[in-house]
């Protein structure tokens, strides 16, 4: 295979090279890089590769930190600087806007950083016994997603989870079948670690023992979850604290269950909703929308500055822990009223968003500004549900995905009279190709 200059990096980390007229994507290579490679997938127009040799290497190229990088599929970029990490989203956030959305911000916000390792507090794990290996393997899968990758050690997951991975692989060898437990759902909190057992099966008098034994001894809490995650419950030990995360600069404590979903990082969720309430501006005199709001991560920010604020998701089990939130936060309608503010400080909804058009958002009322957090599939029914007569005169819309906020951005400036006032990435996930990106709309009078 002849040698290849590699041009630039896609969404994914992998290296951009061309070759007899086709896109060639190659995995582990940098720009700058010439390097040799060999395909797995070929099609008409790209290939999919893996870098064989490197043969000029570059200046951002650094030792990976874990023995089975390139294998495991949960990192894709340690052998990339941390800078140059955020340094590429960056770009991949403004390709995207620009080559989607046709938008290009007026201001490009610094990004935010958090520390490149041991971050991760939530993650699916993978169980598996391996005849050929005669052990356990817990851990994420491989690359091409059929095999649990053979790792003894993570080192993007939370130290203490991270060392438990032989460990829990261990447990599964003495359990009397070792084929009912597939997965263990990881969530971490400020004052406990929960492990979520996926059973298929009924757990025998010994198996039980086991778990609470290893509870006792590396002081974790166990789930389990039978079938769907209406069975998720304790199971040891009973009293162990409650799983919480805290903003402390809004003097906020966000309570959760371990399959609820929180950001994987919570230094770096702190420092987005600073962000985040920093674009939006909340004032006392405002009434503000928060869609897609989950259990009230940015609700609650907003309604502590004294905005009123309505937050709107499509979970019903979502919306009753987000109320419970606002309870046990002080900052529920009763709550309000017995320390004498005016007016509703949060109210919580359950809408199918994906589903909006203009009647029903209309319905909702006028807002001076709304906060967007949607999934990955963005929020574009209800861009295109936005009319003249309840156009809020800022939004600011937090994306896991730069191509569906590209593509909302579209509608907003083109088609909805907004200006892109700025935008930029926040690294929620380093040594991984996930873009997390913060942008700031305002409309034009």
């Amino acid at each position: 295979m002849n040698p290849v200059i590699i041009e630039s990096i896609d969404h994914e980390g992998r290296g951009i090279a061309h070759a007899d007229g086709k896109v060639i994507f190659i995995e582990g290579a940098l720009t700058g890089e010439r390097v040799t490679y060999s395909s797995y997938r070929k099609k008409n127009n790209y290939e999919q590769a893996k870098v064989e040799q490197i043969l000029k290497q570059s200046f951002m190229r650094v030792q990976p930190k874990c023995p089975v990088f390139g294998v495991c599929g949960g990192c894709s970029m340690q052998h990339l600087e941390p800078r140059a990490q955020v340094a590429i989203k960056q770009r991949v956030l403004e390709d995207n806007l620009q080559r989607i959305g046709k938008v290009k911000p007026e201001v490009v916000l610094p990004p935010i950083y958090g520390q490149a390792w041991a971050y991760r507090q939530r993650a699916r794990l993978s169980v598996r016994h391996v005849l050929k290996k005669n052990k356990t393997l817990v851990g994420f899968r491989e690359q091409n997603g059929k095999y649990v990758a053979d790792m003894q050690h993570c080192e993007i997951l939370t130290p203490k989870i991270a060392g438990l991975l032989p460990l829990l692989g261990e447990l599964n060898e003495k359990f009397t079948a070792r084929d009912i437990l597939p997965q263990i759902e990881v969530a971490v909190g400020e004052h406990v670690d929960v492990l979520v057992l996926r059973i298929l099966a009924a757990l025998t008098p010994s198996d039980e023992a086991l778990i609470r034994e290893f509870a006792d001894t590396h002081h974790v809490q166990f789930w389990t979850q039978t079938k769907g995650p209406e069975t998720v419950v304790p199971f040891y030990p009973l009293d162990a604290p409650q799983l919480s995360y805290s903003l402390p600069e809004f003097a906020i404590t966000m309570p959760f269950a371990p399959t609820e979903f929180t950001q994987v990082n919570s230094d770096m969720n702190r420092l987005m909703v600073s962000r985040a309430m920093r674009l939006l501006k909340p004032q006392t005199d405002e009434c503000i929308a928060d869609f897609f709001c989950g259990l009230g991560n940015f609700t609650l920010p907003i309604a502590r500055s004294g905005a009123q604020v309505l937050g709107i998701e499509g979970s019903d089990a979502l919306v009753k822990r987000a109320r419970q939130n606002a309870e046990y936060n002080g900052l529920d309608k009763n709550s309000l009223s017995l320390r004498g503010r005016g007016g509703v400080g949060v109210e919580y909804r359950a809408m199918n968003l994906f589903e909006m058009d203009e009647t029903a958002l209309a319905k909702l009322g006028h807002f001076d500004k709304w906060l967007v957090d949607p999934p990955r599939d963005g929020a574009i029914e209800l861009m295109r549900s936005i009319t003249p007569e309840i156009a809020p005169q800022r939004i600011v819309y937090v994306s896991c995905s730069p191509s569906t906020l590209a593509r909302d951005a579209e509608v907003l400036v083109h088609a909805k009279g907004y200006t892109l006032k700025a935008a930029g990435v926040m690294n929620m996930f380093p040594q991984t190709s996930h873009v997390e990106s913060i942008a700031l709309f305002e409309l034009n009078r």
